[in-house]
């Protein structure tokens, strides 16, 4: 008779993405509708949360009969893969797909994202001391960091933060997993200057107030002069009538 461990390994053998326990089990009632009368009726009665205990069951199973490969759970679901130690021998399986490696800079601009988003570019790069212009886009194209929105500051800079397939990549299932995360999240760490809001979006009250308190004491209630620089310069009517005189 079929049960439900050897229904959950084969979907899990088979499926080329993680799988939820919601997932399998909407699968093995579909199924149900082709199994046997007896197969049927026992594996109509299963519920999502025997699916995790089967799930976790599994799990224990390969680790303790020492295989090769484990089920692990990620962010995404559960999914089989081969153990980190046996590494080597299925690369050579695989010449052409060479593991993309990140450069120590793009890792420690990474880290800075992990840790401590949504952020934006001026935070990062307050953090790091450079610019992280190059750097940023190679994660974006890595798909391991995309843009989450823009923060409420002025200037409105975009924020990033990491992608699922940052999680699944490090093999994480949330960012409490990181290490010391709670430690490093609550690090006080430099951030960017906020630039000082524009002017043009000020209330007009407010912008008299200002320029009055620029003006010296002593000039109020005195006309405005002329400070145009050509107007400085020009001859007066009489200076012009002294010239043309001159001129004859």
């Amino acid at each position: 008779m079929v049960t439900l461990k050897a229904v959950v390994e084969a979907l899990l053998f088979s499926s080329q993405k993680p799988l939820t326990p919601k997932e399998i089990l909407q699968v093995v009632r579909l199924g149900t509708e082709y199994a046997g009368e007896e197969e049927a009726t026992v594996l109509a009665k299963i519920t999502q949360e025997l699916v995790q205990e089967t799930l976790q069951s599994l799990a224990g199973e390969y680790t303790e009969l020492g295989r090769s490969f484990q089920l692990v759970e990620q962010v995404s679901g559960w999914q089989l893969s081969t153990r980190p130690e046996y590494q080597i021998w299925v690369r050579q399986l695989f010449p052409e797909l060479r593991p993309t490696r990140l450069s120590p800079p793009a890792l420690e601009t990474l880290a800075i994202v992990a840790y401590r988003q949504p952020i934006t570019k001026g935070d990062i790069e307050a953090i790091r001391g450079v610019t992280v212009d190059g750097v940023m886009q190679k994660l974006l194209d890595l798909g391991l960091v995309k843009i989450a929105g823009r923060a409420e500051i002025p200037g409105r800079p975009l924020l990033y933060e990491t992608t699922l397939h940052f999680m699944e990549h490090f093999g994480l299932k949330n960012l409490n997993e990181l290490p010391n995360a709670s430690e490093l999240r609550n690090l006080n760490l430099p951030t960017a200057k906020v630039p000082d809001e524009p002017q043009l979006n000020k209330p007009a009250e407010e912008l008299e107030a200002v320029e009055s308190s620029e003006r010296n004491p002593a000039d109020i209630g005195r006309p405005e002069t002329n400070t145009d620089p050509k107007a400085a310069v020009l001859p007066s009517p009489s200076d012009q009538q002294h010239n043309s005189t001159d001129g004859e």
